[in-house]
């Protein structure tokens, strides 16, 4: 029976690993905006000044948080 059981979870964790392999080649290769409204970065602009991904980072979360604003139950 144990034997069973280390076989499952050899099994198991194989089939996750493939998922999680597959899910980061998919993420990796698309180019489409995280958020709607915000540009992506170029592909060849690997290195970028810090003051411009602090500056895309806040207008993600502005963009996210306008999206999600829901009204009061009050």
């Amino acid at each position: 029976m144990r034997g069973l059981g280390l076989i499952g979870l050899v099994l198991v964790l194989g089939i996750v690993g493939l998922v999680a392999k597959k899910q980061m080649a998919s993420m990796a290769s698309s180019a489409q905006p995280a958020v709607p409204g915000v540009a992506a970065p170029a592909a060849g602009d690997a290195r970028m000044n810090p003051q411009q991904v602090q500056q895309q980072v806040k207008e993600a979360l502005d963009a996210a948080v306008k999206t999600r604003q829901m009204p009061d139950d009050n």
